[in-house]
């Protein structure tokens, strides 16, 4: 009776060390993310949160990719290629409208990014000086709807100015005269490239002239196929990520750098990072159905949106 006893109490505890082992064992959930471009500043949570081991933490295994062209994004996510993208509100807003098959799983960067930059030594002391002159872009979208509300105090619209491509050549463009504005360049880096190359840029901020607010920078998933607690986790790992930038501003920048130093580790990436530290989500997982709603309405009644959804529908409850 004794021996059974003593077999009894043996076994149950080999069944639970194995148990354990195999709970140990098991391999971490591997989730693909695609950043809408290459790594840089306005990625810092996702870099913290994988150096940090934060996703490890929370038993992800995440895949970190960059484009080999910026449109693939919204589309790899459509077609169930990646499980998570870096993407823009507007856009996604613009991409639901057109039946894509996405969704809202969170939000990067807080703010407006962009903006319309003039030179501060140059002849646009204020947006009423636009009329006539030429605006350099890259990729269009909301250009009319936006350039339109600035100017609209001023009694003109984008009718009234010149706008061309200039690809990724903003800055350049602008300090060679070719252009008088550009838009589609980031307060946190254009005007820092500007700085660098010794002259001081000007922004005219959309969210202080008549544009509703909107969040630059989220992250999608495909509306259709995705796992809320794996996006829960990985958020998790954002939210930390951003808490240890904004109470360790230095070390952390020391880590974004040494992610990959030759890519990373310049003046342009330094002062970045500095101006985008307060425009980080604190809260990357809370929802605002009402924001989302208000500059899908903002699109429409300027005419570049027709039969908006509701955010309601395509951003995630997490």
């Amino acid at each position: 009776m004794l021996v059974q006893k003593l077999f009894r109490k043996v076994s149950v505890l080999l069944s639970l060390l194995l148990a354990t082992s195999l709970s140990f064992a098991q391999p971490d959930k591997e989730l693909n993310l695609m950043l809408e471009w290459f790594v840089n500043p306005d990625h810092g949570p996702i870099v913290i949160a994988q150096q940090n081991g934060y996703f490890r933490d929370q038993g992800l295994k995440v895949n970190i990719q960059e484009p080999a062209d910026p449109n693939l994004p919204p589309k790899l996510v459509a077609a169930g290629d990646v499980d998570l993208a870096v993407y823009y509100q507007p856009s996604l807003t613009r991409g639901v409208a057109n039946g894509l098959p996405l969704a809202w799983a969170g939000t990067l960067v807080a703010t407006p990014l962009d903006g319309l930059i003039v030179l501060e030594d140059g002849p646009i002391k204020s947006l009423k000086d636009m009329k006539g002159k030429t605006i350099g872009l890259n990729i269009g979208g909301n250009e009319n709807a936006f350039l339109d509300t600035l100017f609209k105090p001023y009694g003109f619209s984008s009718k009234d100015i010149k706008m061309v491509n200039v690809g990724w050549n903003l800055s350049s463009s602008l300090m060679s005269g070719r252009v008088d504005a550009i838009m589609g360049a980031y307060r946190n880096f254009e005007l820092n490239q500007l700085a660098i190359e010794g002259r001081q840029g000007k922004m005219f901020y959309y969210e202080e002239n008549g544009i509703p607010p909107y969040d630059e920078l989220i992250f999608i998933a495909n509306s259709k196929k995705h796992d809320k607690q794996v996006i829960r986790k990985f958020l998790r790992a954002i939210e930390l990520g951003t808490q240890f930038i904004v109470n360790n501003p230095q070390v952390s920048w020391e880590i974004f750098r040494d992610y990959s130093p030759k890519k990373l580790n310049n003046e342009l990436n330094r002062r970045a990072w500095i101006d985008t530290l307060s425009r980080f989500a604190l809260r990357p997982s809370a929802r605002d159905t009402g924001r989302y709603d208000r500059f899908a309405r903002f699109l429409e009644d300027h005419g570049d949106l027709k039969n908006i959804p509701q955010a309601k529908d395509y951003m995630l409850n997490l």
